[in-house]
């Protein structure tokens, strides 16, 4: 099969992504089955997400009948339905009121930012900062809820909480990954 990068590091860079985001979305399906889907039934509809994300990014690395423009378009509304549902509608309690104001108006930001700089026509005006953006909203996001949980109690939840809120920028990462090593006229 033809691969869409020749850099090696851009291949490094995806394939640590997949592969990361593979295992990080095969832990949580552990965690569904293990804790029962009535009680994390949320984390299996994130997880469709991730999926759908995981299997564009496989797709576009090996440019099998998807565009970037087709790319773009799908993982950002997967990442942004993931914003929505687990960071905005149904937002987990956190410790502090300060930090979970901090993680739903970043929240907010990364999902204006998504629907800004991908659902634009204009795929030539994206540079590399406003592709970073995203990722770094994102990592943010994760930071606060991970401080947060550490200022929890530690129970049996505590590591399949840490792994779920680091696919996301993991998923993020990898789509910045692919679409800054398009040139411009690739990505028209």
């Amino acid at each position: 099969m033809r691969t869409r990068f020749k850099k090696n590091s851009k291949v490094f860079d995806i394939v640590i992504t997949a592969v990361g985001g593979t295992l990080s979305v095969g832990v949580m399906l552990y965690a569904v089955f293990h804790f029962g889907v009535g009680e994390v039934w949320p984390e299996l509809v994130l997880n469709l997400f991730y999926i759908a994300c995981l299997v564009m990014i496989w797709m576009y690395f090996f440019n099998y009948r998807i565009t970037s423009q087709q790319f773009n378009y799908w993982c950002s509304i997967s990442v942004g339905m993931t914003v929505l549902l687990r960071d905005i509608l149904f937002a987990p309690p956190l410790a502090f009121y300060g930090l979970h104001l901090t993680c739903l108006t970043l929240s907010v930001l990364l999902l204006c930012t998504l629907t800004f700089f991908y659902a634009r026509k204009n795929w030539r005006g994206y540079t590399k900062r406003n592709l970073w953006t995203i990722c770094i909203i994102d990592i943010l996001i994760a930071t606060f809820y991970g401080i947060d949980i550490y200022l929890e109690p530690i129970n049996e939840y505590t590591n399949y909480l840490l792994t779920e809120i680091w696919i996301r920028p993991t998923m993020t990462y990898g789509l910045v990954a692919c679409f800054v090593t398009e040139s411009a006229t690739q990505r028209a």
